[in-house]
């Protein structure tokens, strides 16, 4: 897999992670609850999502060579990056209105 792929790989599936939780009222998309997701659930499931995505980045970058020093910078600009890709789940879930 060339870099060019592996990069746009990360960036799909971070998409994909960050709408996640406010598309889905499953926990992680996978579990049941019995109760609707609030916002703090959300919120957490979006943290943990985040981690999952920089931990696949981390592995395709590691196969590709030597992974690179990151500093808290690379953190707080991949972190504000995943919360731009959560607005428009957030916008659906929060601002549109749902006709039931």
């Amino acid at each position: 897999m060339t870099q060019t792929v592996s990069v746009w790989l990360v960036v799909l599936f971070g998409l994909l992670a960050a709408n996640l939780p406010f598309v889905s009222n499953r926990l992680f998309a996978l579990l049941a609850l019995k109760t609707p997701k609030n916002l703090a659930v959300r919120l957490a499931e979006l943290v943990v999502w985040y981690f999952v995505v920089g931990g696949v980045g981390l592995y395709l970058e590691q196969r590709a060579g030597q992974i690179a020093p990151q500093g808290w910078e690379f953190y707080a600009i991949t972190g504000a990056l995943f919360i731009t890709f959560a607005f428009p789940g957030f916008t659906w879930r929060y601002l549109f209105k749902h006709r039931n």
